[in-house]
């Protein structure tokens, strides 16, 4: 089974949906206030269709790459935290 994911982290080779859902992520960041976050979802709804919910573990693993390119930051309850352990529900937002 192949994932777009490689073991060390890497964005596979030719992953379509997982760029696209790295640019939704920095397209809707760009397109609201410097404070605010989105949801993985917001990504997954942007690039999906009525199948957005198969997105969703693709779109934390995208956010998880932009914040090891230094371009945002996972928080969750409203911290900043280690996308490598978090476990629930999370929000992306530019690095601050």
């Amino acid at each position: 089974m192949m994932t777009d994911r490689q073991p060390d982290g890497a964005q596979a080779p030719g992953d379509p949906a997982g760029q696209k859902l790295e640019a939704a992520i920095l397209e809707l960041l760009a397109a609201r206030a410097a404070s605010s976050t989105i949801c993985p979802s917001d990504a997954a709804r942007a690039v999906g269709d009525e199948n957005w919910r198969d997105l969703m573990e693709p779109a934390r693993r995208a956010a998880r790459r932009l914040v090891d390119a230094g371009e945002v930051q996972i928080t969750q309850g409203g911290s900043v935290v280690d996308p490598s352990t978090v476990k629930g529900p999370i929000r992306i937002r530019k690095v601050r």
